[in-house]
């Protein structure tokens, strides 16, 4: 059974950085693609970058594009998401999940971690 542990979340300032990591368990990482996904306050779960299985290919949503970088350590069995120039706007729980495109398959959706950005 798929296990995913997400953390690297924080209080930041508009501008800072923040990464991510996503930790899976139960599964052939390697040959997953991943996914990570936000959810901000009264909003819906929104895609937010997507990477294959090779790290061969990346996906990105427009809003988070030029800024934000999906990518894997098959060897720690680990999908980063590197966050630049954060805006407020980024403000949400971010999840990472098993993806197949740019939809979650697999498992379901945990604690995520909490990323907020002040202005």
């Amino acid at each position: 059974q798929v296990r995913l542990v997400e953390s690297g979340g924080g209080l930041v300032q508009a501008g800072a950085s923040l990464t991510l990591s996503c930790a899976a368990s139960g599964v052939t990482f390697s040959n997953l693609a991943m996914g990570w996904f936000r959810q901000a306050p009264g909003k819906e779960r929104e895609f937010v970058a997507a990477i294959r299985w090779n790290g061969g290919s990346t996906n990105y949503a427009d809003s988070v594009k030029g800024r934000f970088t999906i990518s894997r350590d098959n060897a720690k069995n680990t999908v980063y998401l590197q966050m630049n120039s954060l805006k407020p706007e980024d403000t949400a729980v971010y999840y990472c999940r098993v993806v197949a495109g740019i939809q979650p398959v697999l498992g379901s959706w945990g604690q995520g971690t909490q990323v907020t950005v002040s202005s």
